[in-house]
């Protein structure tokens, strides 16, 4: 239960930084008639994504030690990643994949010594 609930916290995360990228893309776009509305709805959706991330953490806090969540929140980089990637289009060159290789080499050793 509690990795499940270090994989939600993940999601939140990522959704929530990926919010925030939305809302910077549409200040960038819209008019300044009608860019503070929308861009204030992304990050109000950032806003609350990262904050019931945040209660969530703690109760992943409350069932793991630090040590061993704190470590696994790296996976953030992973989907971060791979969203700018796919949902973006933004470049990603080969340093980029041996990075993310290497972190989810390190999630997978981390989790296997439980």
């Amino acid at each position: 239960m509690s990795y499940l609930l270090l994989f939600i916290v993940s999601i939140l995360t990522c959704c929530g930084q990926l919010s925030q990228k939305v809302a910077a893309q549409r200040w960038q776009s819209h008019p300044e008639s009608s860019r503070l509305r929308v861009t204030l709805y992304w990050l109000f959706l950032s806003a609350l994504l990262l904050g019931v991330a945040m209660l969530v953490w703690l109760r992943v806090l409350q069932l793991l030690p630090l040590s061993v969540a704190y470590p696994m929140i790296s996976l953030n980089f992973v989907l971060v990643t791979l969203c700018a990637r796919y949902v973006f289009g933004e470049p990603t060159d080969k340093q980029h994949w041996i990075g993310i290789g290497l972190i989810m080499l390190g999630i997978f050793l981390m989790s296997r010594g439980l």
